[in-house]
């Protein structure tokens, strides 16, 4: 008789049948995480364009900030609001110290950009962090779904040689079902591993090249920012 796959699965043992639903969590898993990851990085390519468009494109900082709200998924937009927002957390302390000797000014300027530099460094980090997100669970299916598999071809393998020895019999009939059994198991870990891999190498590289990209605007803000300052003094 010739059994299909699926055949295969359902007249599998327990552990045979456990470790085959243990792989499909971990495909359902796996896979869903792939399509939203591939959503989220489309949408955020996206919407950064749009965002540095618009950021070069304003008259002041003001504009900027407010376009920035536009774009919640864009990283670049999230770190000029951080460091927007430290700015003027800046400007009211040095409204209050207008009084203060004309010599501190400088030294004001430089306390200014370390502020600024510390709050945007934080807003970069967040921003790769929550971008990377799940990215792990990628990485752990890669390297962990093959040797489950094999633990239930193992364990198929096992079962089919203890089959043999309940029936005195060696022959091909006897042994071709059970060991077909089990390498279904090692066909199964070797099929969700391959995308989860090849995915986790794409995510990685993607997330490289954006966080490239934050500090690049990151370096080009900042410097923005102190020519400003250097010029009022």
């Amino acid at each position: 008789m010739q059994l299909s796959i699926s055949d295969m699965i359902l007249h599998a043992g327990p552990m045979g049948q456990m470790v085959i639903l243990t792989l499909l969590i971990f495909s359902l898993a796996s896979w869903s995480i792939i399509f939203m990851k591939t959503r989220l990085f489309k949408k955020t390519i996206a919407e950064t364009d749009e965002f540095l468009e618009t950021f070069w494109t304003s008259k002041t900082l003001n504009d900027a900030n407010d376009a920035a709200r536009r774009f919640p998924l864009s990283p670049e937009a999230a770190v000029f609001g951080a460091g927007f927002a430290e700015l003027q957390k800046i400007n009211k302390i040095r409204t209050r110290k207008e009084s203060d000797a004309e010599n501190e000014s400088l030294e004001m300027q430089l306390a200014t950009m370390d502020n600024l530099k510390r709050a945007i460094r934080k807003a970069e980090s967040q921003e790769i962090a929550e971008l990377g997100k799940s990215l792990s669970f990628l990485a752990t299916t890669g390297s962990a779904t093959p040797f489950i598999g094999l633990f239930g071809t193992v364990w198929g393998i096992m079962a089919s040689f203890h089959d043999i020895g309940m029936r005195g019999s060696a022959s091909l009939a006897v042994v071709a079902p059970g060991i077909s059994e089990a390498l279904v198991a090692t066909a199964a870990g070797l099929a969700v591993a391959i995308p989860a891999v090849i995915a986790y190498n794409y995510f990685a590289n993607r997330l490289g090249d954006i966080e490239n990209e934050i500090q690049n605007f990151s370096t080009d803000f900042l410097n923005l920012v102190e020519r400003d300052l250097l010029s009022r003094i």
